[in-house]
């Protein structure tokens, strides 16, 4: 594994694994913006199918930033290199991560509702507009979880 620690592909100071990670999380918004639109296009398997492989994707993009960020050196050994002051790095990182947990908590919570309802024929239908109200908070959500995070990445190989 020790080609995540190769320079990365954007030039920056960043190591393989993270420009690999910020692609995934920049283009995330895009993707679910995708996926929503699907859904009002009626194409709901297909949504549904497309929601789980990107929830997949950034779980398993979650694990391999933690595995690097652990075996690389972790925040102090990239902010060092930084123009950002290290406790506003820190704090900043912080905000990204309650934004990131909370968002993936929602988001984990309504794709299992989601089927549950599915199964019972009250998605789409009953909980149509419940759902709806849901999938805007996990939007905005996982917009903030993206912005906050290319930051995170700004701060720590930009910067």
């Amino acid at each position: 594994m020790e080609y995540m620690f190769e320079a990365g592909f954007l030039g920056t100071r960043a190591p393989l694994f993270m420009d690999i990670i910020v692609i995934i999380v920049g283009l995330l918004p895009f993707l679910i913006a995708f996926t929503i639109w699907l859904a009002i296009k009626e194409m709901y398997r297909l949504h549904r199918t497309l929601q789980s492989i990107l929830f997949l994707v950034t779980i398993i993009s979650l694990v391999y930033f933690k595995y690097g960020m652990y075996t690389s050196g972790g925040f102090d050994f990239y902010i060092k290199d930084s123009s950002i002051d290290p406790t506003i790095g820190f704090y900043f990182l912080v905000f990204h991560i309650i934004i990131a947990s909370i968002t993936l908590i929602m988001w984990f919570a309504m794709m299992k509702f989601a089927s549950a309802d599915s199964q019972r024929k009250a998605l789409p239908g009953l909980y149509s507009n419940s759902h709806k109200k849901s999938g805007m908070r996990l939007a905005f959500g996982i917009l903030l979880t993206s912005i906050t995070g290319v930051g995170v990445y700004w701060m720590l190989y930009i910067a």
